[in-house]
């Protein structure tokens, strides 16, 4: 590798915004060990979050070491950057479990063994026992109110007001930098271009407590914007979480398969390890044949694959093809149907519940209530005569009131129950 490939993999991909000068010397002379820090302020990271995991990632691909903060003494706090008006203060208790769940998704980002491990440190570890005392005497002696008002940060938020809580904030994240110096040798920080007044302070912290020879650099990534000026990251529904439980591989795979084309190939470069050469066909795909989305399907598969594994992606791309697609629904394998179940209305309900007139049969108008598609038998049998109800996908028509119940349970006794061409109830029948 030569001295310059992190960098130039970063400039290819967009990735770089701003950097230090004498960083890619640094990063030639030998091995750098750089840090980003994420405050656990939510129960899960979303992939807004993404770019400077990403930044951590090649860093560890091109021979450093990548160490990873996760901050539940500065979430405590709540860092101003970006923001124009105050957090609301989470509870410690929150924030530690916050942490805990953080702490899990990013490990499946980075190779935690190995001669390049990465590192996962708490800033709790040392902000929770400092006293205020000493970090006035220590941290605070070093910084003028000039300095810290010239920061972006803080000037963003004069006009509105910014309380002493967040104004301190700049010095937390630069004593964060002196106590990864001190503890793993880092030497780098990475971040959001909105970081860069923040991770400045702690290079001249490090200046000042350590000595004028005391190296420490700044990487910061751009801020991740939409085509359409929409804010990325959120869907309808609100944001994209990692969390599986909050954001479900099924709706992951589908905020990436509807990227814009005007984005994809950005999209590509930010967030993939695709080679360059595949993105570059897939850059051509866009431009020769767009409605064929190859390059959406790509990026979606590999987001997907990475964050949740294999089979979770496969039942994603399952039950993407059950609604967008041809696929059958007796075709859905079990972890597709468990999907299907977070992401469309689901209700268990006992045999007897939906049992027709005769043995082994199923009432279609007691499965249209019990699954909330009709408030009473008279509107479902209204519906029925339609042709507005489906199961598995089967139209079905006035003389279809009972239906055999071994030819249209699905794999664990479940059946899809539809109204109109979109809207789909999952129903489970206990026997």
């Amino acid at each position: 590798m030569s001295a310059h490939s992190l960098l130039d993999e970063l400039r290819w991909r967009g990735l770089v915004y701003q950097h230090t000068d004498g960083l890619a010397e640094a990063l030639g002379a030998g091995v750098v060990s750089g840090y980003a820090g994420f405050d656990p302020t939510a129960p899960s990271l979303h992939v807004g979050n993404l770019v400077p995991v990403m930044g951590l990632m090649h860093l560890q691909r091109q021979g450093h070491r990548p160490v990873v903060l996760v901050g539940g003494g500065t979430g405590l706090i709540g860092d101003p950057s970006g923001r124009t008006s105050e957090r609301q203060l989470a509870s410690p208790e929150v924030v530690a479990a916050n942490t805990r769940a953080i702490r899990d998704q990013l490990a499946r980002f980075m190779d935690f063994d190995g001669p390049r491990a990465a590192i996962m440190r708490d800033n709790a570890d040392w902000l929770t026992t400092l006293g205020a005392i000493e970090f006035m005497r220590d941290v605070g002696k070093h910084f003028t109110i000039n300095y810290m008002l010239q920061k972006e940060s803080v000037k963003a938020r004069l006009e509105g007001g910014i309380s002493y809580t967040e104004f301190s904030y700049m010095l937390l994240q630069a004593y964060d930098f002196l106590e990864l110096w001190r503890r793993d040798g880092v030497t780098l920080q990475v971040g959001g271009s909105d970081q860069w007044g923040n991770i400045t302070a702690g290079i001249e912290l490090i200046h000042r407590v350590e000595g004028t020879g005391a190296q420490g650099h700044a990487l910061t990534l751009p801020l991740v914007t939409t085509a359409s000026g929409a804010k990325f990251g959120k869907s309808e529904a609100g944001a994209v979480w990692l969390d599986p439980n909050l954001t479900s591989p099924y709706k992951f795979y589908q905020f990436w398969i509807n990227t814009d084309d005007r984005d994809v190939s950005r999209y590509l470069r930010y967030f993939t390890l695709l080679s360059r050469d595949e993105i570059t066909a897939l850059d051509a795909l866009v431009a020769e044949q767009p409605e064929q989305r190859e390059a959406q399907r790509a990026l979606a598969r590999e987001m997907t694959r990475r964050l949740h594994g294999g089979p979770a992606l496969q039942a994603a791309e399952e039950v993407s093809a059950f609604y967008f697609g041809g696929l059958e629904p007796a075709a859905l394998s079990a972890d597709a149907l468990a999907q299907l179940r977070t992401d469309a209305p689901f209700v268990e309900v006992a045999e007897s519940t939906v049992a027709g007139e005769s043995a082994g049969q199923i009432d279609v108008l007691k499965l249209l209530t019990a699954a909330g598609i009709a408030n009473s038998n008279g509107a479902a049998r209204r519906l029925l005569e339609q042709g507005g109800v489906s199961v598995n996908k089967r139209k079905l028509g006035a003389s279809d009131r009972y239906l055999d119940a071994a030819g249209v349970l699905l794999t664990g006794r479940h059946l899809i129950v539809g109204k109109g061409k979109r809207e789909y109830a999952l129903v489970r029948v206990a026997g």
